[in-house]
């Protein structure tokens, strides 16, 4: 009568992540323990270990990377010479591992030929969106669709039931990719519905981060959903490596239903999401509900992750939309993923702010930018829009939230407005400008949204939803307080410390 307790009791401790975090600490020891035993060659082996640091050094200075990045790395290696250079072969990797980088890069390969832009569907646009556009086509490389309705929603609970009715509507396929999935109001309604299709003949696939899993999912999760005739992969499995490929998570959120509507945005499948559960205060998100052509990049991205690591079809045709909407601007899903070395994503941010003439709004969780992205966001206060962003008044991560107020007062010295939900946590990650293009999507200000992960948005151009985004920030900004020259100012530790959050970052 007294297992149960004590088999609850253990199982606190013993899971896979206290298990991966003891693995990693081995071979920290066993690193550690190998450098020991050198000790009596120091000279010559601390000779090596600043050569290579050098060679490092040299090679960073040469690298196409970005300048957050290589500078972090540089300093370390100034700092600490004789082990800087090791610790760089160990966690300087940002690139995925070469055996995923093959298998995802095969795949894209052979349909390449799937996402060219027609030049039909976006030759309306002015100029400068037809540039930024083409640059999303031919670099994502994602086309612009004009055949597509779209619905904005300023909150997870708003989005739910919508979603839930999708899915029960669905006739042909499911496709769904999050970062995170935890059982609970949310998750269980969908994983009914889910076994309910699967038994009716639908076909119904998963994929699931395993990093963001790693605490929420019961053991025996993927089995369960195997037995249901869910197919299911839980992405880049968490292997107690000390190594920065494991940061390599996909951070998406696509859900695809018979290839007709999809769902974009913020929202992960756990109880906070939809306000079913306060964690941190109110939790604001959003999302997108798209009908038409435009799912069809979304279709894809899913089709071609998911046979990257389970093939099972050549053929996509079957998956194509077989609705067109009545044309409401030009709407345009993409992806970015730490594969190449063009940051798709910190581009398009970019662009939209180079862009902007009245206004530009930015909802992000985070922020922890590199310089370029940074000095957009000061020369357009600069040039005189109004720049604002909203960032959360109380943090999930208290660190991460430390760093984030670290960049405002450069940014309000600037002219840059900042704000902090006052109600809690605002997760949303969206821009919208001068009336006429927005983003909604997965994709925090942050470097490992920006450079590691792959994550995936919706662009907006000339949307009547560029109005909704435009009109739920105006509502933010009134729950909003709005962050002073005063609130920055810390003590000279504080400001270290600052400093030491920002030069680090990118490296964590």
């Amino acid at each position: 009568m007294f297992r149960l307790p004590i088999v609850k009791f253990f199982s606190r401790f013993i899971n896979r992540i206290t298990i991966t975090l003891l693995l990693i600490l081995v071979q920290v020891a066993w690193i550690a323990s190998l450098y020991l035993r050198l000790t009596e060659y120091a000279a010559w082996l601390n000779s090596v270990m600043v050569v290579i640091s050098v060679l490092i050094i040299l090679f960073l200075v040469r690298k196409d990377e970005n300048p957050a990045y290589t500078i972090a790395w540089m300093a370390l290696i100034g700092i600490m010479p004789v082990f800087g250079g090791l610790m760089y072969l160990f966690w300087g990797n940002k690139r995925p591992s070469r055996r995923m980088r093959r298998r995802m890069e095969a795949v894209d390969r052979r349909h390449r030929g799937l996402v060219a832009q027609h030049p039909d569907q976006v030759g309306e646009l002015d100029p400068r969106m037809r540039e930024l556009s083409g640059y999303i086509a031919k670099y994502g490389p994602w086309p612009g669709w004009k055949g597509t309705s779209a619905r904005y929603f300023s909150s997870g609970e708003e989005m739910f039931p919508h979603l839930l009715e999708d899915l029960r509507n669905a006739k042909k396929f499911i496709f769904l990719e999050t970062f995170i999935i935890r059982p609970g109001v949310m998750w269980n309604a969908v994983e009914d519905i889910l076994k309910e299709k699967a038994a009716a003949g639908v076909d119904v696939r998963v994929i699931y981060d395993d990093m963001g899993c790693l605490t929420t999912v019961p053991s025996g999760f993927v089995v369960r959903l195997e037995r249901a005739h869910i197919r299911c992969i839980p992405f880049n499995p968490v292997v107690p490596l000390v190594s920065l490929v494991m940061n390599h998570r996909d951070h998406r959120k696509i859900v695809s239903i018979d290839g007709n509507v999809a769902y974009n945005g913020g929202t992960n499948f756990a109880d906070e999401y939809i306000n079913a559960e306060e964690r941190f205060g109110y939790w604001k998100d959003a999302a997108v509900r798209l009908e038409g052509s435009a799912v069809w990049n979304f279709t894809l991205m899913f089709l071609n992750f998911w046979n990257s690591f389970r093939p099972m079809e050549e053929d996509y045709s079957a998956f194509r939309p077989t609705v067109q909407a009545r044309p409401d601007g030009v709407i345009q899903p993409y992806a970015d993923s730490p594969l190449d070395e063009e940051r798709l994503a910190e581009s398009v941010y970019r662009d939209i702010i180079d862009q902007s003439r009245d206004y530009v709004y930015i909802f992000t969780p985070y922020l922890a930018i590199g310089e370029d992205l940074m000095n957009s966001l000061k020369l357009a206060a600069k040039r005189g829009v109004d720049v604002r962003l909203v960032l959360p008044a109380i943090p999930d991560k208290k660190i991460v939230f430390r760093l984030s107020r670290s960049y405002y007062l450069p940014l309000l010295r600037a002219g840059v407005k900042i704000y902090e939900f006052t109600p809690g946590f605002i997760h949303s990650k969206c821009y919208v400008s001068d009336d006429r293009v927005a983003v909604v999507g997965s994709i925090n200000m942050d470097y490992r949204s920006l450079y590691l992960h792959f994550e995936c948005g919706t662009l907006l151009i000339n949307n009547s939803q560029v109005a909704a985004v435009r009109a739920d920030a105006e509502k933010t900004f009134a729950q909003s307080r709005r962050i002073t020259m005063d609130d920055c100012r810390t003590s000279l530790m504080g400001t270290l410390l600052d400093d030491v959050l920002r030069l680090v970052s990118p490296m964590m």
